[in-house]
């Protein structure tokens, strides 16, 4: 186990228990190192602490001050009055992270006590099963030890890149967004099967492992994509028939406009809760 750093959830939804079920997984922690504070459903932490053992402290303004990281896992419309209520309980000695989507760095600085150090991450739905593309950028304050910090407990859940706060839009249209663009095209392949006259498991079990099969190809061989179709299409075959009528229907095209327009959409929500100087 690398340290025995005291980690707090601020929030406790599912983002949360993604990530501390992932730290106790990966033996990056123990669960009386974690605590676990819900702004409203005191169940939810029923829940967690029968399932995790980790620990709900009475004196929440206590725990969040001696904690060495908090995890700031609220809905973005929570931050506000969270950071209200807690905010000065924070001292200028932790990491703070946030994953609350379109909440900038500098909103979240400007509510707790100078100098303390603020990450940004942007995980997505597939935290849940360990495997999340998550982002992260630094705020103002935080160094390359707040940043590797941040790097360890969320490659608990999966992998991770550090990008400038400018792109975390970019981000969230991409990967923050991607998972449900492939759920999307699992259900249209599904039914293009099923259409065809397989069953429907049948259609489930070879989607999913076509989807997983051309993963694992880009993954290990490290060719590019466009390399790898082009391998397998033959002239005047089956694939290129099948690509030909994705191109009439403006396929690529249409996925380039999906994330560009999740991108800025993830621009307008940010907006909200942008400081008063960055206006």
């Amino acid at each position: 186990m690398e340290d025995q750093k005291q980690i707090l959830f601020l929030g406790a939804g599912s983002m949360a228990e993604a990530i501390l079920s992932g730290l106790l997984s990966n033996t990056q922690t123990t669960a009386d190192r974690i605590h676990v504070i819900n702004l409203k459903n005191t169940e939810r932490i029923r829940r967690l602490e029968e399932k995790y053992r980790v620990l709900s402290p009475r004196n929440k303004r206590e725990a969040i001050h001696n904690a060495d990281t908090v995890i700031l896992a609220m809905k973005p419309n929570d931050m506000g009055s969270a950071l209200q209520q807690w905010g000065s309980c924070f001292s200028s000695g932790q990491c703070v992270i946030s994953v609350a989507a379109g909440i900038s760095t500098r909103f979240i600085e400007e509510r707790i006590p100078a100098r303390t150090a603020v990450i940004r991450a942007m995980p997505n739905t597939s935290s849940m099963v360990g495997a999340s593309a998550t982002a992260l950028c630094r705020g103002q304050d935080a160094d390359d030890s707040d940043l590797q910090e941040a790097i360890r407990i969320f490659s608990s859940i999966g992998t991770t890149v550090v990008v400038e706060e400018k792109d975390m839009d970019a981000v969230t249209g991409l990967s923050g967004s991607g998972p449900a663009y492939i759920y999307y095209l699992v259900e249209a392949l599904e039914q293009a099967g099923i259409s065809a006259g397989l069953t429907p498991p049948v259609a489930r079990r070879l989607t999913l492992q076509t989807l997983m099969g051309a993963a694992r190809m880009l993954a290990e061989t490290g060719e590019e994509p466009a390399e790898l179709r082009r391998k397998v299409t033959s002239p005047g075959g089956t694939t290129m028939a099948g690509l030909e009528t994705l191109a009439q229907h403006h396929f690529q095209e249409s996925l380039i406009l999906a994330v560009q327009r999740a991108r800025q959409r993830s621009k307008e929500l940010g907006s909200t809760f942008a400081s008063p100087a960055a206006r």
